[in-house]
């Protein structure tokens, strides 16, 4: 009975920490396209046009299917003019590379060829972004992060995986209330329209900068007790974005659900109870590992316990 119970726990988990978030039909999608049928996600993929953050996030969770690489093989043999199959295999051999399960160069051919085939689209060059991320050098990550946002300016994925790559400079340094991960941030969101979730991401920074000083000692590992989100920089930051959130929420953006875990994530460890149940109301069922896992703790546990907590349900 126990070990059902456990099996039972995880498949919660498993199900609750789901990429596609609250996108019904992308889920539907992707059930399809793990029996093999391709064509659910060929009209998924044209549906979504160019909404590129969309798109990003589709083509992006669609790739985490174990067997996607081969099904959008076989779109593409079906298809061989369809630029769709080819980001959609790029992505999905870019999600192997970094599994160990494919060759580092032929996911970066096969980016290339998919934004060949597509000059305007981010996405293939998010597919090289998030590969570089991982195994790449600083410069080249930061040119790919150039082509993305040559081609969408605010896009939500690539600012996030760039905030995430600039938290971990200098992080045997120790706390830095003026570290270049910040200025990145406040710069983005500046840079932004009044209106796009970008205004999120100095949180965000501040939840990978403490991802990183956490793992390496400098930060307790938790973040209620620790500092980190308590002092003035932090508070200002954190007002903003909650401030930003009341007058601007972007219930139609694809991606809002991780804007709105990390807001929710900062005002636990802030402290501020009310705030935080206001943000898990809009979060409901759809927590996000990142930032529940840091620095290293099992997210949806981590998430129903902050939850239950703001929530008076503990």
């Amino acid at each position: 009975m126990i070990r059902k119970a456990g099996l039972s726990r995880k498949r919660a988990a498993a199900h609750a920490l789901d990429a596609a978030l609250d996108d019904t039909e992308l889920v539907s999608a992707r059930a399809a396209l793990a029996q093999g049928r391709w064509q659910a996600a060929r009209t998924l993929l044209a549906s979504t046009g160019d909404e590129w953050d969309r798109r990003g996030h589709r083509v992006t969770v669609l790739a985490r299917e174990p067997y996607c690489a081969a099904w959008a093989n076989d779109w593409l043999l079906a298809e061989p003019d369809s630029a769709d199959a080819a980001v959609l295999l790029a992505l999905a051999q870019v999600r192997r590379a970094l599994r160990g399960k494919e060759e580092p160069a032929r996911a970066r051919e096969s980016c290339r060829s998919a934004a060949s085939r597509a000059p305007a689209d981010p996405t293939p060059w998010l597919g090289l972004l998030l590969l570089e991320q991982s195994l790449g050098s600083g410069d080249e990550v930061g040119r790919l992060f150039g082509e993305v946002r040559a081609r969408h300016p605010d896009h939500h994925h690539a600012h996030h995986l760039m905030v995430a790559r600039l938290a971990e400079h200098g992080s045997a340094a120790g706390p830095d209330p003026l570290h270049e991960v910040y200025d990145f941030a406040a710069w983005a969101a500046e840079q932004a329209p009044a209106d796009s979730p970008l205004a999120i991401l100095p949180v965000v920074a501040h939840a990978e900068r403490y991802r990183v000083l956490a793992a390496t000692g400098h930060e307790p590992p938790d973040p209620a007790i620790s500092r980190h989100w308590t002092g003035r920089r932090a508070r200002q930051v954190m007002k903003a974005a909650f401030d930003w959130w009341l007058e601007w929420e972007q219930e139609g953006h694809p991606r809002r659900l991780v804007d709105l875990n990390f807001l929710a994530h900062a005002k636990v460890c802030e402290g501020r109870g009310a705030e935080a149940a206001a943000l898990f109301h809009r979060i409901g069922e759809h927590p996000t590992p990142a930032p529940w896992s840091y620095p290293d703790r099992e997210p949806y546990t981590a998430f129903r316990a902050a939850r239950d907590h703001a929530l008076g349900t503990a």
